[in-house]
Formats: C-alpha cells, structure tokens, sequence
C-alpha cells in the first residue's frame, strides 16, 4: 500500500492548482490536454514532504542525488513538443521522480523510462502505483543507450542535458518520430527539437533552458 496523499487536501485546492494552468496559460501553452493533464497529476507527491508547498509553485524543486522536479512550464512545455501528433509509443530518459513520466502517461499509450540513479527508482515506483499508471515500464540503465528492446519509438524526450545528441537516441526514433532535449554544458542550454522525416533529420531550437548535466553509466543504490 502507498502512503502517498492523493487527494490533495492540505496540500493544495483546486484554485490553486488552476492558477497553475492559467499561468500556464499565459506563459504559452496552448494544447488542453497537455494543460488537462498539469491539473490532473498531483505534484506534491513527487517530491519531499518538507517542500510539498511549494509543489505548485512554476520552479525546479531539488529531489536528492544532485536533481531535480523540472519546473511545470518546461515539463508542460516538453510535453507539447513531443506531442504535437499522436505519437503512442513515448521514450523518457531520466525518470527521476516521475512527474514528467506521469504527465505523458495520461496522453501516450505506451511510456518507456529509463534513470541511472537506483536510488530514485523505488518511490517512483510507487508512486505510479499509487496513482495507478499502468503503461509505464521502467528501467535502471544509462540514458545514453535508450532502450533498444522496445525500439523504435515515436517520440523521445531527454529531461537532462548531453553536452552532444546521443546518437543512440537517434538511431532509436521510428520514421517520422521525434526526439526533444535539452544541449549543451553547464549552464544554459539550448531545448531542440529533431524530427526524423523523409528527407532525414531536422532540426530546431526553441528555447533556452538549464537542466541537471546527462551523466553517462548508471549509480547503485
């Protein structure tokens, strides 16, 4: 059984959470499903009790292990690149606690994650479970490789930064599929967009972003 809260009660009300979409909103997410979905996903529950006030909060929350909860405009903003056409089978690489996974959960078919740090993998486990997400495979492995098993996928979203684009993730992409992460070193970073089209790969920047470094191999524990 998960002693996670999933009413939301204490932690936030529904206006706050609706404030939280409408800024949003504003700020330039436009799809409503995506938006749907922010509403949705109880936040609070991905991240340390002692900071669950601040779960609605547009901000980067750290989560342990030297990372962090993305801020919901980037994970919103992510999430509407990735799907802006039905694409059913979805990789993630860096799982983390999992809210950027339950976000694309509630809009894709299949989702496929993979985190180097075991130790993050346990609660987020539960985590799904408690919010019964059921079309989520999860693995402990480098991100660097994806996940050829269940290669090809439609779409790939990074939420950590290679100082290059892996070129596994993008043998990995199915045709007409879509890969978006962030690039570059310490610092800013640039959030590109790649599609794989007919004509082969193309390319394009879209925003400028700072997230926890893409570490290559895997930590115990």
């Amino acid at each position: 059984m998960s002693n996670f809260d999933l009413s939301g009660i204490g932690m936030t009300s529904q206006r706050t959470r609706d404030r939280l979409v409408q800024r949003l909103r504003d700020q330039g997410i436009q799809d409503e499903n995506v938006l749907g979905q922010i509403a949705a996903v109880p936040r609070h529950i991905f991240i340390d009790e002692a900071l669950a006030h601040r779960a609605y909060e547009d901000t980067a929350l750290p989560i342990g292990h030297g990372q962090t909860i993305s801020q919901p405009f980037i994970v919103a903003l992510m999430t509407q690149l990735v799907l802006n056409k039905t694409r059913p089978r979805v990789l993630e690489v860096g799982t983390g606690c999992g809210y950027q996974t339950a976000i694309l959960a509630g809009l894709c078919e299949e989702v496929y994650t993979v985190e180097r740090i075991e130790a993050l993998l346990h609660k987020t486990r539960q985590r799904f479970s408690a919010l019964g997400l059921r079309n989520i495979q999860v693995r402990h492995g480098d991100g660097y490789e994806g996940w050829t098993r269940f290669a090809p996928f439609d779409a790939i979203l990074v939420a950590a930064a290679p100082a290059e684009v892996p070129q596994a993730l993008l043998e990995q992409l199915a045709p007409g599929g879509r890969l978006v992460l962030p690039v570059g070193g310490d610092g800013v970073q640039e959030l590109r967009v790649i599609d794989l089209t007919d004509e082969g790969l193309v390319e394009s920047v879209h925003e400028y972003v700072r997230f926890v470094p893409l570490k290559k191999g895997v930590a115990q524990g």
